[in-house]
């Protein structure tokens, strides 16, 4: 029998009130109506038969397939099916072919025309189903964001964690049950939105209020802007080093970067602000570094993994890097060398931050017999420091970057870099 085409439609809370009669009528002519308890609820006279979607999503994809070539199957979905729903899935999973889609108003379109706000430039994000770790780069001088919350992730959560990021520049609106008889909107301070409860059924935008202060970091920022160690300063990867690490780790916004000897997270936190949706993951053995490390976080509104160890501990938790950047080996080069060779993604780099020649000697031979092209480039700089009513030159540490990758093909190969 010929393939029945599968017909997803997206409901609102107001459930067959906010649907067409031709769609109805198209629901009602179906053999088998998919869709969540709520979305079911809506069609008790359904003339069919109803089939709750369930975990794995998976299993319920592969029941509609077969379903679909015997019966007509329509699939019930919240919103607009397409915006973070199941409709691009079943249309990926089965085939546009065979898929038609006529989508609601989405949740975030309602909760934007509520709070009489224009959204064209607004940033989504959602938090269903997923961990809030990340949220804050995510934000960072966004003006205008909409956040699909779930029963985690509450409105109160989320003004927590925004206020320990100190992103108190926010205003938040929230829409409860959009377009149900039980439907409440409202703005909310921050402050007034922890001590809310609300419905699981709920949109947050966020707005900055008027005239707020947003933060504005660059690239290369003054190494004085860190915490760092007292009375003993200076244990971070200065501005220079750190801006030439970046270009040489060739980071990929999606990708995964180790920082191995994190101390302040001054490599951590620039490569997070210059490389969209970059994961970073951190360890510090020291533990007044790793406070620093935190205490830096919060300043600069990154948001990453970073455990207090001494590696390699810790990093058989770490997914496979993409990147790796060795700021400090705690004499354990060789060992972190060959796990991190290891681990290493296809088309994946190691950059090596050494100050001493033996280090430096040791990298680059232990790459190169694990199979790596190794370049090292010698960094000597010198700032400016006043004397008197003059100005002299005083010379930093000379530091040697070890960068190693694996060659593909023979131009990789015979590539100057």
């Amino acid at each position: 029998m010929k393939d029945k085409q599968i017909l997803i439609v997206g409901i609102g809370d107001d459930g067959k009130a906010g649907l067409s009669v031709r769609t109805l009528e198209r629901i009602a002519a179906s053999a088998i109506l998919y869709g969540g308890e709520r979305q079911l609820s809506f069609f008790p006279d359904f003339p069919g038969e109803k089939r709750v979607i369930r975990s794995p999503l998976q299993d319920t994809i592969q029941e509609i397939e077969q379903s679909s070539t015997q019966q007509s199957v329509t699939v019930l979905a919240s919103g607009d099916p397409l915006f973070y729903g199941i409709g691009a899935t079943l249309a990926h999973k089965l085939g546009r072919e065979r898929v038609e889609i006529i989508p609601h108003l989405s949740s975030v379109q309602l909760a934007f025309s509520r709070a009489g706000e224009s959204w064209h430039a607004a940033k989504v994000v959602s938090l269903h189903g997923k961990s809030i770790r990340g949220l804050a780069q995510k934000l960072h001088g966004v003006p205008v964001a909409a956040l699909l919350t779930d029963d985690v992730h509450t409105p109160s959560v989320i003004a927590e964690y925004l206020k320990k990021f100190e992103m108190n520049e926010y205003d938040a609106f929230v829409a409860e049950h959009l377009g149900s008889e039980q439907e409440r909107t409202g703005w909310y301070s921050l402050d007034d939105l922890i001590q809310t409860d609300f419905s699981p059924l709920n949109v947050v935008l966020l707005k900055h209020r008027k005239n707020a202060k947003v933060p504005v970091f660059k690239l290369g920022m003054d190494d004085e802007s860190f915490a760092q160690r007292k009375p003993d300063r200076g244990l971070i990867t200065k501005r220079e080093i750190r801006v030439l690490a970046l270009s040489e780790l060739a980071l990929q916004p999606g990708g995964v970067l180790w920082d191995i000897g994190a101390c302040t997270g001054s490599v951590s936190i620039e490569a997070i602000l210059s490389t969209p949706h970059l994961q970073v993951y951190a360890v510090e053995k020291n533990e007044g570094d790793l406070q620093n490390l935190f205490e830096n976080q919060v300043k600069f509104r990154t948001d990453f993994v970073a455990i207090h160890a001494k590696a390699p501990e810790g990093l058989d938790g770490f997914p496979d890097p993409d990147a790796v950047f060795l700021g400090g080996s705690g004499g354990e080069l060789i060992e972190l060398l060959t796990l991190c060779a290891e681990r290493l993604r296809p088309g994946g780099r190691i950059v090596v931050n050494a100050i001493t020649i033996e280090n430096l000697y040791q990298a680059q031979q232990t790459l190169q017999k694990l199979g790596f092209q190794v370049s090292i480039t010698l960094v000597q700089t010198s700032r400016s420091k006043p004397i008197l009513n003059l100005t002299r030159l005083e010379g930093m540490n000379p530091v040697y970057l070890v960068t190693a990758w694996r060659a593909e093909t023979e131009e990789d190969e015979n590539h100057v870099r």
